[in-house]
């Protein structure tokens, strides 16, 4: 008879690295005592879990040799090294049953041959499937007990080293990190711009990541590791069998350490490029909570160290919010002075200046604009006219629902066909029969709807009033954040005495000063 032998071990630690080898060598003299028996292989996974059988290599390599032929009885020390999964153990043995080839568990007592073996198999599997389970939810208990103390799980990061549970700042990927914020928030470029940049002037990334990419910085951008926070549990395994990892949606507490290892950059620039995240997140419609605030952000710029201005907010007693731009040069070092090194920091612009003084030269340097208005607002009236009347054509065209209400009727008439032949009953034929009513019905009332609209001259009604939103806007009666951040181009701040708001297309700026 050509035997063949399983074992398994579920780590790669050394008293199971040993457990291992005595395995091997035990089914090896074993079938070698047996005259009658002829050794195929001794099949073994090693540090591989046994909660499912998808990763186990020997494992499926021994399925298929049995299923080739080659194989007459496999023998295994017991059900919770051959699976832990209730309905794989039955599965596999029921499929090699039926090509002939029988399952013996020597511990366990049981012959896959013998005609109560699947009755004691099923007891068995289900207590080994019971124990894996019980097992999972004492090292989730331990790991989430290790996190609230601080141990770290996770692999290296752009930035920081794991050593024993403990993150530990590798400086060569800081500084790259520190210019990755310094990319986005001082030099107010995209994710993608940033990724490029780097892989154009040759920056590693760490080992895991394979290219830059926009998606790789904006997760650089969002990690909050880089502040000094620390937040585990973001991904949970839910099934402790299929192992499959899932990104937590309030199914598990989040553990939330703040302050819990030195940070790369600062809370308030970690803040600052996370308000910044959110605002552009709002420009591409995003309804956000930040889609009203900082349509000025990466727009201000400081006339004398040239860095960013950067947005703070509060919350005043009368429940108004109060938003105020800063250099951030001045709110990183202070005034200007000389460093240790001999080198300049700091910037003397340090006064906080309210977000609606900004706003403000915009709008009035907008209602100045009066040749450069008439050619904006044709050009927006040029864009906006064929995207309404191709809009309206494409969504509301009467030949395309008359042929989609066709189709439901052709639908209800096969729908007719299959309960007459008794394929369905009489409560699903009125179920669909009700269900394409409602569509017919709401297709006409859209067919009614349009044939008014083409009547009636909407489409000239509805481009006449965004025109005169247009002319509002340009004149400063109507504001909008989006719009005056797609017009404004920059804004310096040379003094106090001195603000330049610079726009699309126009060379000379306005010139300001604060009250």
């Amino acid at each position: 008879m050509r035997v063949a032998a399983y074992c398994r071990v579920s780590s790669d630690k050394d008293d199971q690295i040993n457990s291992f080898a005595n395995q091997r060598q035990y089914f090896n003299e074993y079938i070698l005592s047996r005259p009658d028996w002829d050794l195929v292989k001794i099949y073994a996974d090693e540090g591989i879990s046994g909660t499912s059988t998808r990763k186990r290599q020997e494992f499926n390599n021994m399925i298929a040799a049995a299923k080739a032929g080659a194989i007459d009885l496999i023998i295994t020390k017991e059900v919770s090294r051959f699976a832990r999964n209730t309905v794989d153990t039955l599965k596999y043995t029921r499929e090699l049953k039926s090509l002939g080839v029988y399952v013996i568990f020597m511990n366990d007592n049981i012959n896959t041959a013998d005609s109560d073996s699947e009755l004691r198999l099923t007891i068995m599997a289900s207590i080994a499937q019971e124990e894996s389970r019980k097992t999972s939810e004492r090292v989730k208990w331990g790991q989430k007990r290790r996190m609230e103390q601080g141990v770290v799980f996770g692999r290296d990061m752009l930035g920081y080293d794991v050593r024993g549970g403990r993150l530990y700042i590798n400086e060569e990927g800081a500084e790259i990190v520190r210019l990755i914020f310094h990319k986005f928030l001082q030099e107010g470029k995209g994710t993608y711009t940033i990724a490029r940049e780097l892989e154009g002037a040759g920056i590693r990334t760490s080992s895991y990541m394979k290219n830059w990419s926009g998606t790789v910085i904006l997760r650089i951008l969002r990690n909050e590791k880089y502040c000094g926070d620390l937040v585990q549990k973001k991904t949970i395994t839910p099934d402790y069998l299929s192992h499959k990892k899932k990104y937590n949606q309030g199914e598990e507490d989040l553990v939330i350490l703040r302050d819990h290892h030195e940070a790369i950059v600062s809370r308030e620039v970690f803040r600052a490029v996370q308000e910044e995240l959110d605002r552009r997140s709002s420009v591409l419609g995003d309804k956000s909570k930040y889609s009203n605030r900082y349509c000025l952000s990466g727009k201000i710029e400081c006339g004398l160290c040239h860095s960013r201005f950067v947005a703070r907010s509060k919350r005043r007693a009368d429940g108004m919010l109060y938003v105020a731009w800063r250099c951030y040069e001045a709110t990183r070092r202070g005034l200007a002075k000389i460093d240790g090194n001999g080198n300049k920091a700091g910037c003397s612009l340090s006064r906080q200046i309210p977000d609606e003084y900004f706003i403000a030269m915009v709008r009035i340097s907008l209602s100045g604009l009066k040749e450069l208005k008439e050619t904006i607002l044709k050009e927006l009236l040029e864009i906006v006219r064929p995207v309404i009347l191709a809009e309206k054509e494409k969504d509301f065209e009467i030949s395309s629902l008359t042929q989609r209400r066709e189709q439901i009727e052709l639908k209800k008439d096969r729908l007719l066909d299959l309960y007459l032949a008794h394929d369905i009953s009489q409560a699903e034929y009125q179920r669909a029969c009700k269900r394409y009513k409602e569509e017919i019905h709401n297709l006409e009332d859209k067919e009614k709807a349009i044939a008014a609209w083409e009547e009636s001259g909407h489409r000239e009604t509805a481009i006449m009033g965004i025109a005169d939103t247009f002319r509002g806007l340009l004149a400063g009666d109507i504001t909008d954040d989006n719009f005056y951040r797609a017009l404004v181009d920059k804004i310096i701040v040379c003094r106090l005495d001195h603000i330049e708001v610079y726009f699309k297309g126009v060379s000379a700026p306005w010139i300001f000063q604060l009250p």
